[in-house]
């Protein structure tokens, strides 16, 4: 089977599933990431495996459920023994770089019990979530009384603006993502009602193009076969992007909310709770969505001319007959539908994303431009890039299912049933607000093509959709009786895959049926009565056998 030789992994952060044009967004065009979805195969049932940038990447750079690798919020380390994409593509004999962001958070305390040096090869890839790092840029350089949220994002980035001429000691926030008033003064970009401004910089110069530029300085140097994860910080907030993007759409382009007074009015008392965070509250107000949601298509289409430039830079090196292209985001925004902002629950907005996967392979003609509706989750990329690299895809560690079937004709669905999202909000003010202890402030989703269930710890009720008659998931049927058996099925759904045997990772499901009843064959006789009742093979040598008395061997002393 012909493989392709490279893999471009592309991310964008918080982009909605359907703000594309080959999604169905009517305003919003974006020719080039459409052309990529018309050479390929675009899945239109994909899911994260959480609604927060953190433990989503982190299940999709190990190709495990957060349950399984345990880092279940921002910030939170993926612990040492976590493989991930670097270690299972090496092995396959491809290199993984990184151009961009990860969120990962290195679990110090565990490579200074391994004696793992951060400046050495091996520790420099466990710090940096297996990748070799061509650059790292976060994209977040927030500062506050308590000082930056992270001193090492934007860095080379900011580096690069100041030798531009962009003199700040945050260019990052004062430049790329602040407008800028006719007295001088910045008009910064977290504040909500400044959306609309342009930010005070060259279009060239902003976040986007930059990073575009160096996954093109990566791959121009790059020996083969190669993955690079070239993952972008946008359209993520601060909502604010340069001329000429910052006025291209208005009120006029912003869908309709999608939302409704009796939603809110009987909401769940977990998701009333997430309705009234300040972020949700502001996104309830007209003015915001009427700042904010024309300046996230600003920063799309800003995106998708940027993908036009990779591409083109693709074609024109030859790159595009044999590199895969993948591209997805890490969740989506809700933008104010269901009477909230920001990502943190489980409506498709914020938990289903756009997945297109270009093969250059031959034996991907066949599917080229289709539309796949196959439950797919974000685990199911790593597979996915291990088989494409020639390797042997390890079930054992690997939750997820290679795509390649799909893609090549093979198949039309993944063989699974329904798919998993979580949600630890134990670090986060909504715990506090609801009371919670840390062992309730965590979130379930099970959903199949028809039925999607929420489950919240703590003793509430489950939350249930219809997806099939309820498309846009106004109306919770977690306390209907009439669904009683439906919640049950879900439930079972849930509880089996909390069952799998997730932490048995160190030995393959071929070397465990290897095992079965080899310590009869070293000796372990268990359960026989009489040495005839087994094999002679297997007690050989226990039998015909001499000794001496014991009381021979140890006379008791003389008097």
């Amino acid at each position: 089977m012909a493989r392709p030789k490279n893999i471009l992994f592309i991310m964008f952060d918080q982009l909605r599933w359907d703000y594309l044009g080959c999604t169905g967004h009517p305003h919003l065009t974006t020719p080039h990431i459409d052309a990529l979805a018309g050479r390929g195969v675009r899945f239109s049932r994909a899911y994260v495996q959480s609604p927060i940038c953190g433990s989503s990447r982190m299940s999709t750079y190990t190709g495990r459920y957060v349950h399984s690798h345990g880092a279940s919020w921002n910030g939170i380390p993926l612990k040492v023994g976590e493989m991930t994409l670097g270690d299972h593509l090496r092995q396959a004999g491809m290199s993984c770089h990184l151009v961009g962001k990860t969120h990962m958070r290195a679990d110090a305390e565990g490579m200074a019990r391994l004696g793992l040096e951060p400046d050495s090869l091996i520790g420099a890839r466990v710090a940096e979530c297996g990748f070799d790092v061509f650059e790292r840029d976060d994209g977040m350089l927030p500062e506050g009384p308590d000082g930056s949220y992270d001193p090492d994002g934007a860095r080379q980035f900011n580096a690069d603006l100041r030798a531009k001429g962009y003199e700040s000691d945050n260019p990052w926030h004062d430049f790329s993502n602040s407008g800028l008033d006719a007295a001088g003064n910045v008009l910064s970009g977290w504040f909500l009602k400044n959306a609309s401004e342009a930010a005070n910089i060259a279009e060239e110069d902003s976040e986007t193009p930059y990073l575009t530029g160096r996954g093109i300085d990566f791959m121009a140097q790059a020996q083969g076969p190669w993955c690079c994860h070239l993952s972008y910080i946008k359209p993520h907030w601060p909502y604010i992007v340069p001329a000429p993007y910052h006025d291209m759409y208005g009120p006029g382009d912003i869908l309709p909310v999608n939302r409704s007074q009796a939603e809110f009015d009987t909401a769940h008392p977990v998701l009333k709770t997430f309705m009234s965070t300040r972020i949700g509250r502001a996104f309830s107000e007209a003015r915001v969505r009427e700042a904010v949601i024309p300046a996230y298509m600003g920063l799309i289409k800003q995106a998708d001319d940027q993908m036009g430039r990779l591409f083109a830079w693709l074609e024109q090196t030859g790159r595009m007959d044999d590199t895969m292209i993948v591209l997805t985001s890490d969740h989506g925004d809700f933008l104010g539908d269901h009477w909230m902002g920001e990502k943190t629950f489980f409506h498709d907005a914020a938990v289903k994303v756009s997945l297109i996967v270009y093969d250059p392979s031959p034996e991907a003609d066949a599917t080229r431009g289709t539309v796949c509706d196959a439950l797919v989750e974000s685990i199911d990329l790593a597979p996915t890039f291990v088989e494409a690299a020639g390797g042997t895809v390890p079930g054992h560690i690997l939750e997820g299912r290679s795509l390649l079937p799909i893609l090549r004709g093979h198949a039309t669905e993944t063989g699974r049933e329904h798919v998993i999202c979580e949600y630890d909000y134990s670090a986060s003010p909504v715990a506090e607000m609801l009371n919670a202890n840390l062992r309730d402030a965590v979130m379930f989703m099970v959903a199949t093509k028809r039925w999607k269930l929420i489950h919240c710890e703590g003793g509430y009720r489950p939350i249930l959709f219809d997806l099939e008659s309820d498309p846009q998931e106004l109306t919770d049927l977690g306390d209907s009786a009439d669904h009683a058996d439906v919640i049950a099925e879900m439930y079972g759904r849930l509880f089996a895959w909390a069952r799998r045997p997730s932490q048995r990772t160190t030995r393959s499901e071929a070397q465990l049926v290897e095992m079965r009843g080899k310590s009869g064959r070293r000796g372990v006789v268990l359960g026989i009565y009489d040495e005839n009742d087994a094999p002679l093979e297997l007690t050989v040598k226990y039998r015909g056998r001499k000794a001496r008395p014991w009381s021979e061997i140890r006379r008791p002393p003389e008097d």
